[in-house]
């Protein structure tokens, strides 16, 4: 079994163009302008997070710590406030207050820290004098203490608070010292570690670019690399492996069509130059001309068919009319190929029907090319079965005939471009082996795909096409 081409079709032989380049050579990406290296970036980001993180922990502790020596004031203030009510009180029988004057200044005399002023209403009744005149002073008032001959006594207390001042800012600065340290610190650790971590990206990136047309087969060892590379490196792989097929394919692909324009090419230019090289009348140069026609419609078939697999290949997709039945559709490819049908003594069943919204053009296209192929190799007197089989997301069109088996080696090349399995049959240069590949063409644009067996003598050939998803 060969592809076949069908009879030229007006859908899909349009004004379409292609152009198949290739380049071999190598090239150099660079990164565009105003982009940053990972490196960079991420010092940066540690930099910050640690300016920022050791700050907020810096805070804290000031605040902890002023707060821990508001507290010990506070309570410095209230244990000294009491010392002082109880001299008052056993002080309350002296009216001149002799004596307290006496206690309170023998207690300020070893504790310059603390000075008094102890009014009674409006009267100054004791006052100690700083001893520190330079101190930074802390002052508090206390409740009043009423005494018996009822006159309450009021107390403002003051404390030096220079020295926690003084621990206070010192420890500003070494908190600042320690954020500023410590974030350069962290920055530093953090780039040798993010040029370390990055260290495969490069030598990554070394590999990548020791790959390439002129290294045919060398792919990237995955193991080498952590998790999170490793997926990079297999698409990269799986890459490199669709970019040789495409360029094995492209080199094929240039080979035959040089091949099969070659031929026809050849046979006109040897005709014309043969019918030019003496006097010719009018009749033998009109079969000249009419041999060059032919040869030239050969010609303009194999680019017609070039375009149309060009347009496919580059993702175009089947315009859907209405649903159809696919039985009528078969009957109606069944009527062009009738003729040819009953001269070989073949007969064709259609099983099974759908309704389905598809291209027709296309359809009768690939269904034309399909009979044409199984007509072909059918044996003579025996009977093709066209079966379409509906199910949930497509429907399956396949045909069928009985035959010499094609190998099993050769059934995935069948929808290969330019492919014959038999390239010494007498047809075969009718038959430039399109037939097949602008099947699966259609299929792929119809959301398809296509299939190939043969066993028991039956040789069956079919594609695909999905259902439309309403909505």
């Amino acid at each position: 079994m060969t592809a076949t081409e069908a009879a030229s079709h007006p859908r899909g032989n349009g004004n379409a163009a292609a152009a198949i380049t290739a380049s071999a050579a190598g090239t150099t990406q660079h990164p565009p302008p105003g982009t940053g290296s990972i490196q960079g970036a991420l010092t940066r980001w540690f930099a910050v997070q640690a300016l920022i993180g050791l700050s907020l922990v810096c805070v804290a502790i000031y605040a902890v710590t002023s707060w821990s020596f508001q507290v010990k004031q506070s309570s410095e203030f209230e244990r000294q406030a009491e010392l002082i009510r109880h001299l008052i009180q056993e002080s309350a029988d002296d009216p001149l207050r002799n004596e307290l004057r006496h206690k309170l200044d023998d207690f300020f005399s070893t504790h310059p820290d603390i000075s008094l002023v102890l009014r009674r209403n409006d009267e100054i009744v004791y006052a100690s004098t700083p001893h520190r005149a330079s101190a930074r002073w802390l002052w508090m008032p206390s409740d009043g203490k009423r005494q018996p001959e009822g006159a309450a006594m009021h107390l403002q207390l003051g404390i030096d608070v220079q020295e926690d001042a003084r621990l206070l800012t010192r420890l500003a600065w070494t908190l600042v010292g320690a954020v500023a340290l410590g974030a350069a610190m962290i920055s530093l650790t953090g780039a040798l570690l993010v040029r370390r971590g990055l260290r495969p990206l490069k030598r990554l990136t070394a590999q990548t670019a020791a790959t390439g047309p002129e290294h045919v087969g060398q792919r990237i060892d995955p193991a080498p690399y952590a998790a999170e590379i490793t997926p990079w490196v297999v698409q990269f792989n799986a890459v490199l492996d669709r970019a040789e097929q495409a360029y094995r394919q492209l080199e094929s692909f240039n080979a035959d069509v040089a091949h099969e324009l070659r031929t026809p090419l050849a046979n006109l230019i040897g005709m014309v130059e043969v019918e030019l090289a003496r006097p010719r009348s009018a009749d033998e140069l009109r079969n000249v001309l009419f041999s060059a026609l032919e040869e030239a419609r050969r010609v303009s078939v194999i680019v017609i068919d070039m375009l149309f697999l060009s347009q496919a290949d580059r993702g175009a997709t089947a315009r859907r009319s209405a649903p159809v039945a696919l039985a009528d559709q078969v009957r109606s490819v069944l009527d062009f190929h009738e003729a040819k049908l009953e001269e070989a003594g073949l007969e064709v069943t259609v099983r099974g029907d759908a309704r389905l919204g598809i291209d027709t053009g296309l359809v009768r296209r690939a269904l034309s090319n399909l009979l044409s192929n199984a007509s072909r190799y059918a044996a003579p007197g025996s009977t093709i079965a066209v079966t379409i089989d509906t199910r949930p997301d497509e429907v399956w069109v396949s045909v069928s005939n009985r035959g010499d088996p094609v190998p099993a080696e050769m059934l995935p090349h069948l929808f290969e471009r330019f492919f014959r399995a038999e390239r010494s049959r007498t047809d075969s240069s009718e038959h430039h082996g399109l037939g097949l590949a602008i099947v699966a063409a259609i299929a792929r644009m119809h959301g398809g795909q296509t299939l190939a067996t043969s066993e028991t003598g039956v040789t069956e050939v079919g594609f695909s096409m999905r259902r439309e998803v309403s909505g």
